[in-house]
């Protein structure tokens, strides 16, 4: 008797007491996963820099301190880093059993939204501001919290023996607790995250080995989906526009397709090489909006050219690389769904970031994960990092 993917029942079985196990010899630190550390890490250097050179000269923005941005994405970095720590120490077992109560605190963060606690920046009404300067994006936690529910749910009777792989009744109760939060995300709107959230569950639903039909449904209703919301008007204007501008660059160059254009006349300037950092013309003199968060890219494109753009992707291909290989070799169907749920996250926001500058991608506003500026998005990444991190320490030891 198989399970999906070919293994055996037995090779889901859970593993208890992994942690305690662990001798001197085979610590905790051994069994780190360090390329997938190291590269998040590289990244999050390589963003501090791409921040502060697109900030030092917005006085607008940074009060008159050039070092304003870079403080503060080292800092939201330093916290990212103790979040999976945190998260490694607590591990992704544990916090199976905190799955509903993390749920139910990631539906009231949303809702909160919608009150007037909520906040609009950037045109999109997805924010609460806390004070002190700092404001929280409750949909980047969403994202996690939708791996961990449908991970639970779609598991649960796998890793026990009692099944193959998840039944129709567990597939349609896992989809209904995402399409909850997606709702209400989507009401803000923040279309960009919604994205990212279907790619997520799309992602679950084909590790888990739940019936073909349930993508291919999944996939139909998708389409639907965006066809009623069009025809509803749930968009803003904005939003429209840039599909618009995606659809016909040449649209409004001046308008809704100035973002791109500038951002491709950026990334094009760099050569191979580039201008060298803090010498692009198209940053310092500021013809980028929001470089330091969505069009990050274009500053790595403009100064460090196309090595250094090249040496991001890079750096994201391993850290991709290096999760794939963590949700190949855990022991539990649960680790290998949540380790593919990251993987659908990391590879669709980065893809769609970088995309979006190059003129590929419609303007959807996502943070290129570890390098954009953001703290619920460099918190969330590395809470992320930290789930796949406790997979690859919790499997089983060998003799």
């Amino acid at each position: 008797m198989t399970a999906p993917h070919g293994f055996s029942v037995s090779r889901y079985a859970p593993e208890r007491g992994t942690l305690a196990k662990l001798t001197a010899r085979d610590s905790v630190v051994r069994r780190l996963d360090w390329p997938i550390l190291l590269s998040a890490l590289a990244l999050s250097f390589i963003g501090a820099l791409l921040v502060w050179s697109a900030t030092r000269g917005r006085t607008e923005l940074n009060n008159g301190d050039p070092y304003y941005f870079l403080f503060r994405h080292a800092l939201n970095t330093g916290i990212g880093v103790a979040l999976m720590i945190g998260t490694i120490w607590l591990g992704h077992r544990t916090l199976r059993g905190a799955v509903p109560i993390l749920y139910t605190l990631s539906i009231v963060l949303i809702l909160a939204v919608l009150t007037p606690l909520g906040a609009t920046i950037n045109g999109a009404h997805a924010w609460i501001v806390v004070g002190g300067g700092f404001s929280l994006q409750p949909s980047e936690f969403v994202k996690i919290t939708i791996i961990l529910v449908m991970a639970m749910l779609l598991a649960s009777k796998v890793d026990a023996g009692d099944q193959l792989h998840p039944d129709h009744r567990t597939v349609a109760k896992a989809l209904t607790l995402a399409a909850l939060p997606m709702g209400i995300v989507m009401l803000m709107p923040d279309l960009g995250s919604v994205m990212v959230m279907a790619v997520i569950v799309l992602g679950v639903l084909l590790a888990s080995g739940a019936s073909n039909r349930w993508v291919l449904g999944l996939i139909g209703a998708g389409i639907g989906g965006a066809v009623l919301v069009t025809a509803l008007g749930m968009l803003d204007e904005y939003q429209i526009n840039r599909f618009a501008a995606f659809a016909n660059p040449d649209l409004d160059p001046s308008g809704v397709g100035y973002n791109t254009n500038q951002a491709r006349i950026a990334i094009g300037s760099g050569g191979l090489l580039g201008a060298g950092l803090f010498k692009g013309s198209q940053t310092t003199g500021q013809f980028v909006p929001e470089q330091q968060t969505d069009f990050v890219f274009t500053v790595a494109g403009e100064e460090l050219g196309f090595v250094g753009a090249g040496l991001i992707l890079v750096l994201l291909g391993v850290v991709l690389w290096r999760a794939c290989r963590i949700a190949r070799e855990t022991t539990e169907l649960y680790g290998t769904v949540v380790a593919a749920g990251i993987i659908a996250w990391f590879a669709f926001q980065s893809f769609e970031n970088i995309g979006m500058t190059l003129g590929i991608m419609p303007v959807a506003g996502l943070p290129l994960p570890f390098v954009s500026y953001g703290g619920s998005s460099m918190f969330a990444v590395w809470v992320a990092i930290g789930l796949l991190q406790s997979i690859r320490v919790q499997r089983p030891m060998t003799a």
